[in-house]
């Protein structure tokens, strides 16, 4: 019998994780404005809707910022 040896990927840094943190936010942002822009071009040529629409938006940053304190706080900059 030979021993058959599994290659294991090392865990994220501390500084690794941090960043792709910080990618996926500025990722979820700039997604966010390309979706609200196509809405404003698209749903609102008479001004139509824009309390809702900026409460959208205002709900969604809001959200995206929870999760990226959240994943922050387990993952804390030692420095």
């Amino acid at each position: 019998m030979s021993e058959t040896t599994i290659a294991r990927t090392p865990a994220p840094t501390r500084d690794e994780n941090r960043r792709r943190i910080a990618d996926r936010l500025l990722n979820s942002l700039e997604d966010l404005v390309r979706r609200h822009r196509a809405l404003a071009l698209h749903g609102n040529q008479a001004g139509e809707n824009i309390d809702l629409h900026a409460e959208l938006i205002a709900a969604e940053m809001a959200h995206e910022l929870a999760m990226a304190r959240s994943a922050l706080h387990r993952h804390p900059h030692l420095g």
